[in-house]
């Protein structure tokens, strides 16, 4: 026989047929209505129901049949043929009710079964689906956060540019106020030292004279030391006028910092710039060491290096718990231009190192720093095709080191 895969039309056994009802009362019943021992077994000969030990005597075995198929076999002692026949329709009505029973069964189970893979199948894409989503949440708030991070960081880079270009125009505008009588003061500290000279030669010819009345005069004057002193208190107002004119000159070059064309510089005076424009903090701090080597050329914005220069040094300068030292040094690596600004204070612990570059980030006082000016710094340098690096030790200082490229391309 062919073996049927179909699990609704696949070959029952006889115990399967005779599953919708009990064996013991059945048989029981079989014995009666035969009125001699009966039992059924199957088509191999295994027994179903009835008298467990075989039969002994003159037995009888009727065929009992299932969709044209012998499934079995019911063994008795009785000829009357009448009842067998009977035994043998209520057996065949019994297995066919059974075989719809077992169909019906089996086809609900498998229906249940489906329903129960479905079920699982749809609650396995809702978690799938779920996992998803709740990435994709995650993410999402992430992504926000970096955003709003960002624009925070934008605003407040941008309210720093507008502030230190609003420092520009002012100093600016106070540089060339100051020069101009800066000017005149200069030239006319020059015209009396030539004067001075002037006085000199007559002061010879009053000597000389032998007038006595002029020479009381002179001497009650004591003009002989108004021209000994008079020379020396010029030429210290000379070079008074002189510092003012370099920080007038340092200021008109910071003034450039919200200018966005390149410009070549020598690096080694944009770091003196800065030097002076912080000097009054440098001065009552630390002592300020520069060893500036020779620098080639830089095509760069050099309003925005003052601002990164500047605000390294009053970092060294804030750094400083007690007097101590602040050292630059300037040359070319590597064929780099590498500058270090060293400071002998405090120190950052390993655990804030990481993130002193990061925006916001600061350990001072609350309304004593945004904790852009190291980002600013680190933008500034990066902008340049170059980077800032940090070494620092607890108690003993701090070195940033910057590399900047030797050529960059204007763009």
């Amino acid at each position: 026989m062919e073996k049927r895969t179909d699990a609704y039309d696949r070959a029952l056994s006889l115990r399967e047929l005779f599953s919708g009802v009990m064996p013991d009362k059945l048989s029981a019943a079989l014995t009666v209505l035969l009125g001699a021992p009966t039992r059924v077994v199957s088509a191999d000969g295994a027994w179903v129901m009835g008298n467990i030990p075989p039969l002994s005597g003159n037995i009888r075995q009727v065929p009992l049949s299932h969709d044209l198929e012998i499934v079995g076999h019911l063994e008795t002692s009785t000829n009357d043929e009448a009842r067998v026949r009977a035994i043998e329709e209520i057996l065949g009505s019994l297995m066919r009710s059974g075989a719809r029973y077992f169909m019906a069964s089996e086809m609900h189970i498998k229906v249940v079964q489906t329903d129960y893979e479905e079920l699982q199948r749809k609650h396995a894409e809702l978690s799938i689906s779920e996992a998803r989503y709740k990435a994709l949440a995650e993410n999402l708030e992430q992504r926000v956060k970096e955003q709003v991070q960002t624009i925070e960081s934008a605003h407040l880079q941008l309210y720093q540019a507008e502030k230190m270009a609003s420092v520009g125009q002012l100093a600016s505008g106070v540089a060339h106020e100051i020069n101009n009588p800066i000017g005149f003061i200069r030239s006319n500290l020059s015209t009396a030292q030539f004067y001075v000279q002037k006085f000199r030669s007559v002061a010879e010819q009053v000597a000389s004279s032998g007038n006595s009345t002029l020479l009381a005069a002179w001497q009650t004057a004591d003009l002989d030391f108004v021209l000994k002193d008079f020379p020396s208190l010029l030429q210290e107002s000379v070079e008074g006028a002189d510092r003012v004119a370099r920080i007038v000159s340092d200021l008109k070059k910071f003034s450039t910092v919200d200018q966005s064309e390149d410009e070549i510089v020598d690096l080694n005076d944009n770091i003196r710039s800065a030097c002076n424009v912080a000097a009054s903090q440098i001065n009552s701090h630390a002592e300020l060491k520069l060893t500036l080597g020779e620098l080639p050329p830089l095509l760069c914005k050099a309003g925005h290096l003052n601002q990164a220069f500047l605000n390294l040094l009053l970092n060294a300068v804030q750094a400083m718990e007690e007097r101590g030292e602040i050292r630059i040094q300037s040359g070319v690596e590597n064929n780099q231009i590498v500058i270090r600004i060293s400071d002998t204070g405090r120190g950052i612990s390993p655990e804030v190192l990481p993130r002193i570059f990061d925006p916001f980030y600061t350990t001072r006082d609350v309304g004593s720093g945004t904790g852009l000016g190291l980002t600013v710094c680190r933008d500034i340098f990066t902008a340049h095709g170059g980077n800032i690096e940090v070494e620092s030790k607890l108690n003993v200082g701090t070195t940033f080191t910057i590399h900047l490229p030797l050529k960059r391309e204007k763009p």
